[in-house]
């Protein structure tokens, strides 16, 4: 498993309903929570069904205590008016970064690993995470938000001697 990169069109793709949630599907969760532990430098905290090439509605997020919950056809019922500005990236765009604004708190409801109904208030990075993952399955990236916002948009460039990254800030 691996994950795809812009400009791929699987990234694109409006994801469809999982219908069952199969063994199979739950083997290809467990995949996934590997592959992400995998990214260090940025460190994966989620990754969508998008970015491993399928098209159906699931992700994985890393939740406060680090362990990753699995999210089958969510829904965001309401996004909280109070937003922050994070500073965001995403593994399907390596090395680019950008300012996106997204709410603080937002209403979800989706179906657990055992496709029981959950529905709850998610706050702060976990809130971020979900909308961003959530994104995805609407084939929607991190880049559309910093230019529907006209935010700003930064490449690494390289590394300084004690090897923090040294971003570049791209005009679009």
């Amino acid at each position: 498993m691996q994950v795809v990169h812009a400009p791929d069109t699987r990234l694109r793709v409006k994801t469809k309903s999982v219908k069952k949630i199969t063994p199979e599907l739950l083997k290809t969760i467990q995949s996934m929570v590997k592959l992400t532990r995998t990214f260090i430098d940025p460190e994966g905290v989620g990754l969508a069904s998008t970015q491993i090439g399928e098209n159906e509605q699931f992700f994985i997020y890393k939740e406060k205590a680090g362990t990753f919950r699995a999210v089958f056809n969510p829904q965001i019922l309401k996004y909280f008016p109070k937003t922050k500005i994070y500073f965001e990236g995403c593994l399907s765009i390596p090395n680019y970064y950008g300012e996106v604004s997204r709410s603080l708190s937002v209403t979800v409801a989706y179906q657990n690993e055992k496709g029981q109904r959950v529905e709850e208030t998610l706050k702060g990075i976990e809130a971020w995470i979900f909308q961003h993952e959530y994104d995805h399955l609407q084939g929607k990236l991190f880049i559309d938000c910093v230019m529907e916002h006209k935010s700003r948009l930064y490449k690494v460039v390289g590394r300084d001697r004690a090897g923090a990254e040294i971003f570049e800030e791209v005009h679009y």
